[in-house]
């Protein structure tokens, strides 16, 4: 039995608390500072409501001016000119976004993109040019998106860029002019593009082989459009973030780490001068480049332990909304007033966690058995000495992402019902320089699955995790590795739970989305080619080894999921099933890749803790 068993344990934390909607969500500033805008629950369903500022956040001022009774809106930006709520949404997982333009006065709300089979991608909005956004849409070849400049005032569509077969992002300068495009070339690299004008011809600016590929990219012209800033690793291991001069060619170092990449860029978004960059180490570090900023920043960090970026600025850029992440609550928003420099705190998104004990996260490294050095976090039970306890390791999915500091429901979920929450960044994962994301390469089911076995080995050597009962638990790359540890290491999991995880390596690759066809040769290099690789990918889908499982299984799975098929769920249920495996299936007709609608994802949270409970012993609430 683990200590937690043994002391009093905390109350438990309903699971529409951690996994329902938020309360409120997502502050954003109209351009004039006048109006305040978030996303809060109407019947149900999560509409963006606005009311003016200095109104009671959530009072009588406020109401909905969106109308979705469907899946929700879950991003949206106010149009710079200071009238229309834009956002996107697709229709029930497909992952076809339209843009909706919605004028709060009127409630009016216009699909700008109305095309069947269209995904829409937001390029760029411009102060300079108010009733336009550049989007980029499928439309022409539904494999290749083209820029187009659509009016927002009359639905007016311009294309302004016609993608020559391999471009997978467009980027826009200061006066609102696509000029720069990222190409995907046939080795896995990416070549950035730059053109005088729209009129121009395209020329090559920077080439980025396969080892520097992911790790690199344009953030955007600078502001006088002479020069761009990049994440760059190019002769380092980790992406710097540098400021590259068209005429000179010649890169200038910002920001760097030996080990870390830069994550996110703050930019001016009048200027277009990179004001600070981000480091993404165990926690995110702030490096100021603006000096004018410097001191607003150190401000910021006073007002809350968690960390923090500005999430919406007003037009004279005299208020910011400040978002915080912190492990021990949900998102914190303030109110920054640059002219005083004082902040005020604005809501909570999840305000009923105050109730709650939650757990902290707490940074975590190992050695792999090929002397890699790994990091990540742990998540243990309130209360608890973490010795001896039930553990779930949670994978992270990308699997070209990485899990950061912050607050996470499914780890303060799992450390509320008793685990262990192990959230591992195995090599392959971002954030770490390319020599670790490179490590990745061919080897899904392979070191990178090592790395996930050896971070269970070191929770069971350091006495955390009891051996006996260890689950692993993952979502996309995450549920393909939830496979793998079922099929591969059978002996060292008690239990696995795949969401929209893919089987098939072979299937998987030949059935991406149509859209991701430009960007099929990264795949091909990083993780294997079908039609050369065929025995090699067989060799690394859990599909072709279904009958070495023999613990019970847990598969949920979107019937509309775009990247990873539903077929990648029923083959294997199907195989479980003809060999008399211990399984259950959840599959959700009016789902994608992951669980958008909340009733699905209380329904999916509720089979996975009774599942859990079942198998590892911990609590359930029922």
């Amino acid at each position: 039995m683990s200590d937690f068993a043994t002391s009093t344990p905390p109350p438990l934390i309903p699971r529409e608390t951690l996994f329902g909607n938020p309360k409120l969500a997502q502050p954003r500033l109209s351009p004039d500072g006048e109006r305040l805008a978030y996303l809060a629950p109407k019947n149900g369903v999560l509409n963006v409501w606005v009311g003016p500022v200095g109104t009671p956040v959530g009072g009588d001022g406020f109401e909905p001016v969106t109308d979705d009774n469907k899946r929700g809106i879950r991003s949206y930006f106010w149009a710079e000119d200071n009238r229309h709520v834009v956002y996107l949404q697709d229709e029930a997982g497909d992952e076809n976004w339209r843009v909706h333009a919605v004028d709060p006065a009127t409630k009016e709300d216009r699909v700008l993109t109305p095309f069947e089979g269209v995904q829409a991608r937001l390029i760029e909005k411009s102060r300079r040019f108010p009733d336009a956004l550049l989007v980029g849409l499928n439309r022409e070849n539904p494999e290749l998106h083209d820029a187009y400049r659509l009016i927002l005032s009359t639905g007016e569509l311009e294309i302004v860029a016609k993608n020559p077969g391999n471009v997978v992002g467009w980027v826009a300068d200061r006066e609102f002019r696509v000029r720069g495009a990222l190409a995907a070339t046939p080795e896995g690299g990416f070549d950035l593009l730059v053109r005088e004008d729209e009129s121009a011809g395209w020329r090559k600016l920077v080439a980025w082989g396969r080892e520097d590929a992911l790790s690199s990219g344009p953030v955007g012209f600078a502001g006088d459009g002479e020069g761009m800033y990049l994440r760059d690793s190019r002769g380092a291991n980790a992406a710097r973030l540098v400021a590259f001069g068209f005429d000179s060619g010649a890169s200038e170092v910002l920001v760097e780490d030996p080990r870390y990449d830069v994550g996110e860029v703050m930019v001016h978004p009048e200027t277009h001068e990179a004001q600070a960059a981000a480091i993404e180490r165990s926690r995110a570090e702030w490096v100021v480049l603006d000096e004018g900023i410097r001191e607003d920043f150190e401000e910021i960090r006073r007002l809350n332990r968690g960390d923090f970026a500005v999430v919406s600025r007003d037009r004279v850029d005299e208020r910011w909304l400040v978002a915080f992440t912190m492990d021990e609550g949900g998102a914190s928003y303030y109110a920054y007033d640059r002219r005083s420099r004082k902040g005020t705190h604005l809501f909570d998104g999840r305000p009923e966690l105050n109730e709650y004990v939650l757990a902290r996260m707490e940074p975590v490294s190992f050695a792999a058995r090929d002397g890699l050095h790994i990091e990540g976090y742990l998540t243990l039970p309130p209360g608890a000495e973490g010795r001896g306890l039930p553990m779930v390791l949670n994978v992270h999915g990308g699997p070209w992402t990485r899990d950061g500091w912050g607050y996470d429901p499914e780890a303060q979920w799992l450390a509320n019902r008793g685990y262990a929450c192990l959230q591992i960044n195995y090599r392959g994962s971002t954030g770490y320089g390319k020599g670790f994301l490179n490590a990745g390469d061919r080897e899904w089911g392979a070191k990178m699955h090592d790395d996930l076995v050896d971070a269970v080995n070191w929770a069971v050597g350091e006495g955390i995790a009891d051996p006996e009962r260890v689950a692993i638990y993952g979502g996309s790359y995450g549920g393909y590795a939830a496979l793998v540890g079922a099929t591969f290491t059978p002996d060292l999991f008690r239990c696995a739970v795949d969401i929209v995880g893919p089987s098939n390596l072979v299937t998987l690759i030949n059935s991406i989305p149509p859209y991701w066809k430009p960007l099929v040769s990264t795949f091909h290099e990083r993780v294997g080619n079908p039609e050369t690789d065929e025995e090699f990918l067989k060799s690394r889908s859990p599909l072709f080894f279904v009958d070495r499982i023999k613990i019970p299984m847990l598969i949920a799975q979107g019937a509309n999921d775009p990247r990873v098929k539903q077929a990648e769920a029923e083959q294997i249920v199907a195989a479980m099933r003809e060999k008399g495996i211990e399984h259950e299936y959840l599959l959700f007709e009016d789902e994608g890749h992951g669980f958008a609608r909340p009733e699905n994802r209380l329904k999916f949270y509720a089979a996975a803790e009774r599942f859990l409970a079942q198998h590892l012993g911990g609590r359930f609430e029922s």
